[in-house]
């Protein structure tokens, strides 16, 4: 697949985990990428983690004009934006920063340009409501970490939102070998982040009430089932789980189930004593293991089941295809 020829030069706003992540897929990628981040340490990190992440790009598969040297820092966010045709804000998970942040951008930047926010859960609504020169270009795209290997991007509109800022951005990011999933209606935490909230304030519940320590409950995903959710997700999975009639027959045998107080969902009060559990059950879960070490392994392990993904679930159910 080839680059949308209409972007050429990206910046990106905001270089932590998530930022650095999409500096990196960028570069991998062909593209020139100028950086802005007010952290004068900010260049010196991203650089690092590049330069880290590269090998997994090569294993992925590089453009044949991919190239590390194609990333610069700016210090001036005017400057930063001046020749930019995409722009990807990824500034702290703070509705104020990012309004203001997001409306600086939309001063500065040309007005082709799509100004996409990574935020994982600010509706897009209000992350445009500051901007007067062209609201319409704001979106947000909520990739996962990380996002140099990691395909799912939630493509979300806001009330100003053009069509075709989205239809845009969705081109610009399957060409980046990533899945966009274009969410039909602003929501709170999009798609993919509610399901793990849920999955996670119920986690805090078993680890809180003594059911299970945090490994045990990793377990139970791991060799659960996560590894189905990995292939099929959770309507496929029980629709199997019907048998010859799938869901129909599931529903009726299991509907009546979903009645039953088996889930909590609203979150525990996050007590001292809950977050030492926490805490320090992940502790002994790594214990002698770097963080390093554990990335490594996570991205070894991701790129090996995409291309098992791609074996067994040949195309993308995105895309319509079985």
């Amino acid at each position: 697949m080839t680059n949308d020829t209409s972007i050429q030069n990206i910046t990106v706003v905001g270089t932590g985990v998530i930022g650095n992540g999409w500096i990196t897929r960028f570069l991998a990628n062909g593209y020139h990428v100028t950086a802005f981040d007010p952290d004068p340490k900010a260049e010196e990190k991203t650089r690092a983690a590049v330069e880290r992440a590269w090998p997994w790009m090569e294993k992925m598969g590089l453009r044949k004009d991919a190239s590390m040297d194609k990333l610069s820092f700016q210090s001036n966010l005017e400057v930063a934006l001046r020749d930019a045709d995409f722009v990807q804000e990824n500034v702290p998970e703070r509705e104020d920063l990012k309004r203001k942040v997001i409306a600086d951008i939309d001063t500065y930047a040309k007005e082709e340009a799509i100004i996409a926010s990574s935020t994982s859960g600010i509706l897009p609504s209000i992350l445009q409501a500051d901007c007067r020169k062209s609201p319409e270009r704001v979106i947000v795209a909520h990739p996962f970490n990380p996002v140099y290997l990691m395909p799912l991007v939630e493509l979300v509109g806001g009330e100003k939102t053009d069509v075709n800022a989205i239809e845009k951005a969705r081109s610009f990011y399957d060409s980046l070998k990533m899945k966009p999933l274009v969410v039909r209606k602003e929501i709170e935490g999009h798609i993919a982040d509610r399901l793990m909230e849920a999955i996670w304030r119920e986690s805090l519940h078993i680890v809180n009430d003594g059911v299970a320590s945090t490994d045990e409950v990793d377990a139970s995903i791991i060799y659960g089932p996560g590894l189905r959710w990995a292939l099929m997700g959770p309507f496929m999975t029980l629709h199997m789980g019907g048998g010859k009639e799938g869901m129909r027959h599931l529903l009726e045998q299991f509907g009546p189930a979903l009645k039953l107080p088996w889930t909590k969902l609203e979150a525990p009060e996050l007590t001292e004593e809950l977050a030492d559990k926490v805490i320090t059950g992940c502790e002994v879960q790594t214990a002698g293991v770097e963080m390093e070490e554990l990335e490594d392994r996570r991205d070894e392990f991701l790129i090996e089941l995409q291309q098992l993904l791609e074996k067994y679930w040949p195309g993308s159910m995105l895309s319509g295809k079985l």
